[in-house]
């Protein structure tokens, strides 16, 4: 069957996703062609190639024109970055000041979507075609502030632009000093920036500098944005896609906010890039012919993040919820940025079908897409794989997603051991649930020569099985271990507590599809007022779940 599997060890966004597809194959002149059918005003995509840590891929972008009409009525458009004043000379496609230079002009932008702001440089010839950037190392911009504060910053090439190595702070008003070393000539150029629409992104409102009345749109609600998919012309499935992704986050933001999904305003998703690329995103999957799709499992940064709520932790609260809602788990690791994005766990939730290491998958294509940071831990890509799986590997039915159980891949590690004392066996099993195993056990066997045996299972995250493997081979008698990954599916539990005629009981309950399923008395609370009541453990256990029947 052909399947997609995508790779998300450095997280996913909309960009980095129809990035990946494009490098997969997708035609980037048809996607194009299918999000103007949404005939929505104001933006154009751009592909570019480019690098991530030495990896080769796709950068995917959709480049803005805010649109406001002043008090004469006369409608302009301006890019969706920030733009300089009125009085600062010409401007290049991107919004920002064009820096005469000997060999043509430079164009000097701050980028912004969906990630912090940073520098960026776009260099064309004297007529207005671009140009490929100079080199990196030649160039070098300072930024002077009130109080003469002074801030240098570097480059680094990304496709077909410079952006600058450090995150550019805030106000985005400044004097800027451009240095360029051609050859053995220094040419030095001055301008000024100032930001000066206000446009809400990401819970961040940057201000006009210009006394004009404006009318802008600040986003839409889901309603609009279902009623806008629905009235273009794309097709059936790309449009039951697109509003299925918006509905997921809709969803999430309405539990946040206390509100009904149709009501949600999306603030930050429902700009016109978010709505390109979850649209997009479809597309794309619909242009590859809408191969079954499969994930690694979900990986998640720590630390903060500025969004509509606030300074908030990872993962962003839509994020959580979405995944939440469709019972992927998240583990989070080292990388003090944010790697899924709300969207990204929107794509996730809706077309993946299961979560976990590839299986039996022949890869027949490689795709790449370029996230805009620069991490550091891992290289900022999304690695998509296109290829066949055989029947025999489809572990995970297509009906995967009608139930709301929780999924997760943990190792599984094992051995058989036919030498080993009872006691050395025992002190294992202790070690190792000190050691955050998620289970141990031994189960009787017979071995060659008819002897009897144990064997010697260890469940652990996929992250341990190193670690899990070597305590295994250090500490009992085995000279090999046998491991492999397995998928796990779980109810989703609730700790409740119960009032029985002896006291309070604490009860784990399982539920499946909002249904309990199971019941089961904890067994320490059970032991704890047994001894306290000097009734028999039985009958507490007993009681528990008579009470729990009743509550149902």
């Amino acid at each position: 069957m052909k399947t997609l599997y995508l790779d998300i060890f450095s997280g996913i966004s909309g960009d980095m996703f129809i990035g990946a597809m494009i490098d997969l194959g997708v035609d980037a002149h048809a996607l194009e062609h299918a999000l103007e059918k949404l005939k929505l005003d104001g933006g154009h995509i751009h592909v570019a190639r480019g690098q991530k840590a030495n990896i080769t891929g796709v950068k995917f972008e959709v480049q803005l024109a805010h649109a406001h009409t002043h008090a004469n009525g006369t409608r302009h458009e301006h890019p969706h970055s920030h733009t300089p004043g009125r009085d600062q000379g010409p401007l290049g496609p991107h919004g920002g000041p064009l820096v005469k230079t000997s060999f043509g002009n430079v164009e000097l932008s701050v980028f912004e979507t969906n990630v912090p702001p940073r520098l960026r440089l776009y260099f064309f010839d004297s007529t207005g075609k671009p140009l490929a950037p100079v080199a990196a190392r030649s160039v070098g911009l300072e930024t002077i502030r009130p109080g003469r504060r002074r801030q240098l910053f570097q480059f680094k090439r990304q496709g077909d632009y410079l952006e600058a190595t450090e995150e550019l702070p805030e106000p985005h008003e400044f004097a800027a000093v451009l240095r360029l070393k051609l050859g053995s000539r220094i040419e030095k150029r001055e301008t000024q920036f100032v930001e000066h629409h206000q446009h809400r992104e990401h819970g961040q409102t940057h201000d006009h500098g210009d006394a004009h009345e404006h009318e802008h749109e600040h986003g839409r609600d889901f309603a609009q944005i279902k009623e806008l998919i629905q009235r273009s012309a794309l097709s059936d499935w790309v449009k039951q896609k697109s509003i299925a992704v918006f509905h997921r986050i809709a969803v999430a933001e309405g539990k946040i906010h206390g509100l009904p999904p149709d009501q949600v305003h999306f603030h930050e998703v429902g700009a016109v890039d978010s709505i390109m690329d979850i649209v997009g995103a479809s597309v794309a999957l619909e242009l590859l012919g809408k191969p079954r799709v499969l994930a690694a499992p979900v990986v998640e940064g720590t630390g903060l993040i500025n969004c509509a709520h606030g300074r908030f932790p990872l993962p962003a609260p839509a994020t959580l919820a979405i995944l939440g809602a469709r019972g992927v788990g998240v583990t989070q690791c080292d990388e003090p940025h944010e790697l899924v994005t709300p969207t990204g766990a929107a794509l996730l939730a809706e077309f993946v079908e299961g979560f976990g290491p590839m299986q039996g998958l022949v890869a027949a294509k490689i795709g790449y897409g370029l996230g805009t940071r620069d991490n550091q831990t891992r290289p900022n890509v999304l690695r998509a794989v296109l290829g066949e799986t055989p029947s025999s590997a489809l572990r995970v039915p297509r009906s995967a997603g009608a139930n709301d159980w929780e999924t997760d891949t943990v190792a599984v590690i094992e051995t058989n051991l036919d030498d080993i004392s009872p006691e050395i066996l025992g002190h294992f099993v202790e070690q190792a649930l000190a050691e955050g195993a998620l289970d141990v056990f031994h189960t009787p066997i017979q071995m060659k020569k008819n002897r009897p045996g144990v064997l010697l299972t260890v469940l652990c995250a996929a992250a341990e099985a190193d670690n899990f493997s070597e305590l295994m081979l250090r500490e009992t008698s085995a000279f090999g271990v046998r491991r492999y990954s397995t998928e796990r599916r779980k109810l989703k539990r609730e700790i409740v507590k119960v009032k029985t005629e002896f006291g309070e009981v604490t009860v784990k309950v399982g539920r499946l599809n909002g249904k309990v399923v199971q019941v089961a008395p904890e067994f320490e609370s059970c032991k704890k007022l047994a001894e306290q009541t000097g009734v028999a453990l039985k009958m507490i256990y007993e009681a528990a779940l008579n009470q729990m029947t009743k509550n149902k």
